[in-house]
């Protein structure tokens, strides 16, 4: 998968149903066309009806701001995004109908609240069309009431999250992932107001845990055994939360001895959005899974809100106030 805190790409059927809004609720039971754990969903691209005390606007820096979409056309330019990014700049194979589209489309996106950071000081104007702000980064979040129990997660493709969830009932859970950036973007302060996004709306939802994946580009474990052993063997997720790639996908990460394993050389060959999230105090999971599509090797990666570092609580502030616009 793609560099995710994230079943990969939907049928042609399902794409089809969104782009035509098509009303086809199904409840499970029909071979492709369905959810991990048959979860129920509607085809009809609706969005998210606005919360009270909750965006759209959830931050500023400067020209940046980070803000929810609230509107189809800004889901579809969040699309567009990481179409550019995961199929143009990486490596991912595009279905017939992204490729058509030139958009990364799959049935989570109507489920999905999606977080845009926009540069306002990059407008660009097109014939008939009001000059709209550049879409630079984005960020999609499910949370657990909205899909049918843990196995509508979308990480459920690849990991066995039902333990997880089990042991912690009641627990508000809250799964990210399709985060991506633009090149020039690729900055601390663009991943700083993605995550002061992120902790308003968690701090809105009152948000106990954030689960996902994390992806290594490239589809080698060998070639990435230095990173696997490093997140086995120094940041794998204490036993309560920790879940397992699915059996029939499970690629060992505990690869190299540990003396083989030079702790500063690992943490500086992950990719920064990895780096950022275990400076958070994420932790990850046991085995990984590789994507043939994306064109990566995916961790699971886990963060209760009351691991989060201290510090960063008090970078953000306790009621996310440091970046509020």
């Amino acid at each position: 998968m793609v560099p995710n805190f994230s079943g990969r790409d939907a049928s042609a059927a399902w794409k089809t149903g969104w782009e035509t809004h098509v009303q086809a609720p199904f409840a499970g039971g029909i071979p492709g066309l369905a959810l991990p754990g048959n979860a129920p969903i509607l085809l009809k691209p609706c969005m998210p009806k606005p919360e009270p005390g909750l965006g759209p606007t959830l931050g500023r820096i400067g020209n940046l701001e980070v803000r929810l979409a609230t509107k189809k056309s800004e889901v579809r330019r969040a699309q567009r995004l990481r179409y550019k990014v995961f199929y143009e700049e990486m490596s991912a194979i595009p279905s017939a109908m992204a490729m058509l589209k030139r958009r990364d489309i799959d049935v989570y996106d109507t489920l999905c609240d999606h977080i845009l950071v926009i540069d306002h000081a990059a407008v660009k104007a097109k014939p008939f069309r009001k000059p709209r702000p550049k879409v630079v980064g984005t960020y999609r979040l499910l949370r657990g009431d909205r899909v049918d129990g843990g196995a509508g997660f979308y990480s459920a493709g690849e990991f066995d999250i039902g333990p997880l969830l089990d042991r912690h009932p009641g627990k508000r859970f809250l799964e990210l992932g399709r985060s991506c950036v633009l090149k020039p973007y690729r900055t601390k302060r663009t991943v700083e107001l993605l995550w002061h996004g992120i902790w308003t709306y968690v701090l809105h939802h009152r948000i106990d845990a954030m689960i996902g994946c994390a992806s290594l580009e490239g589809t080698d474990p060998d070639r990435l055994a230095l990173q696997l052993s490093f997140l086995h063997q120094h940041a794998r997720a204490p036993e309560a939360w920790r879940a397992k790639a699915l059996s029939d996908r499970f690629v060992a990460m505990d690869r190299l001895a540990p003396e083989a394993v030079n702790p500063k050389l690992a943490l500086q060959s992950l990719p920064p959005l990895m780096k950022g999230y275990l400076r958070i105090g994420a932790t990850f999971g046991d085995g990984a899974v590789i994507d043939h599509q994306f064109g990566t090797t995916d961790v699971f990666v886990v963060l209760p809100v009351e691991a989060i570092a201290a510090r960063y609580i008090g970078h953000f502030g306790a009621e996310a106030d440091r970046h509020a616009a």
